[in-house]
């Protein structure tokens, strides 16, 4: 297992946030990796995506033979991608800066990436953003935390299909620093 200064240089990186944000949907092949990130140069997105497999983040699930190459099918390894509480801890604030940095990059990326599409229609997408501010306890921060992963689950399950399109769904929680 990865100490968490490496997981969290791997996984908190431009390029590999997006790759695994990417493989979070199911599996997905390499040629299909670069079809959803077209934007990202395909060395660099091999050699980022070799980096997850050497970390064992993302695993090859089978590989095909195709015109002489082999194609993989990959998958992102159930919870390693995450940063638990006792990686939090162990993280310096720095690093946790950086790491909210990278997300709120990924998160502005996406979302330009979105706005650039001919088709772009944020009135009648499913396009929000919005801030509440809450007023809870530990013992009812926890229970709004799991109300939202149990509401939540169903969706998550869903894999593609007919009529179906892939909708990001980012949250960022933090104490007010009021």
């Amino acid at each position: 297992m990865l100490m968490t200064a490496d997981k969290s240089d791997l996984v908190l990186h431009p390029v590999r946030l997006r790759i695994v944000l990417a493989c979070a949907s199911g599996d997905v092949t390499a040629r299909e990796l670069a079809e959803r990130l077209p934007d990202i140069p395909h060395a660099t997105l091999y050699r980022n995506l070799a980096m997850l497999v050497d970390a064992e983040i993302v695993t090859v699930v089978s590989e095909r033979r195709i015109r002489g190459g082999v194609e993989r099918t990959l998958r992102l390894v159930e919870g390693a991608a995450g940063l638990d509480a006792a990686d939090a801890a162990r993280m310096s604030m720095d690093e946790h800066r950086r790491g909210f940095a990278v997300f709120a990059g990924a998160l502005i990326g996406a979302f330009a990436r979105y706005t650039d599409r001919p088709d772009a229609s944020p009135a009648e997408d499913p396009v929000g953003y919005r801030q509440a501010a809450l007023w809870l306890d530990d013992g009812e921060y926890r229970a709004m935390t799991e109300a939202l992963r149990e509401a939540l689950a169903p969706f998550l399950a869903l894999g593609e299909g007919p009529g179906r399109r892939r909708v990001l769904l980012s949250t960022v929680v933090m104490p007010d620093a009021d």
